[in-house]
Formats: C-alpha cells, structure tokens, sequence
C-alpha cells in the first residue's frame, strides 16, 4: 500500500525484522531531541543485563560532575 508522499513527510515509520528494528524520521524532525532518544536507546542497549543500584549510580554522576566541574570552573568565572 503506498500512501500520498505528502502525508508521509510527517510521520515516523517503524518496520521490524526478523533482525531489527528500523525506526525513519522525517528529515524534518527536531535534530536535537531525536539525538536525545537515539543516545537513550544506545544507553539501554549498553547496560541491558546490568544489575546496579540507583545509589551506585547516583554516586557515580556525582563523582562525574564534580570531577567536570574541577575541570570546567575555570571557563564560568
């Protein structure tokens, strides 16, 4: 079934594989936020399996951004 050219600028086309998934966007779409989903499907794919406390990972990010600010506070001042 082919559908009008126009009306498929606009939407989002999801196909599924024996393989994959292959998610299409317009090219008109939000670069930035479809960026923000694509970094997020790649960080579940990453720790799928991983078993880690939340307090683990709190403590991890906390020692990350002190140690870029540490680095950075330089260029705010």
């Amino acid at each position: 079934m082919r559908r009008n050219s126009k009306k498929q600028k606009n939407n989002m086309i999801i196909e599924r594989t024996t393989n994959e998934f292959v998610i299409r966007f317009p090219f008109t779409s939000n670069s930035e936020r479809m960026q923000d989903m694509i970094d997020y499907l790649r960080f579940k794919e990453l720790t799928a399996g991983y078993n880690v406390a939340q307090s683990d990972v709190d403590q991890l990010a906390k020692a990350i951004n002190r140690n870029w600010w540490e680095q950075n506070q330089s260029k705010f001042e």
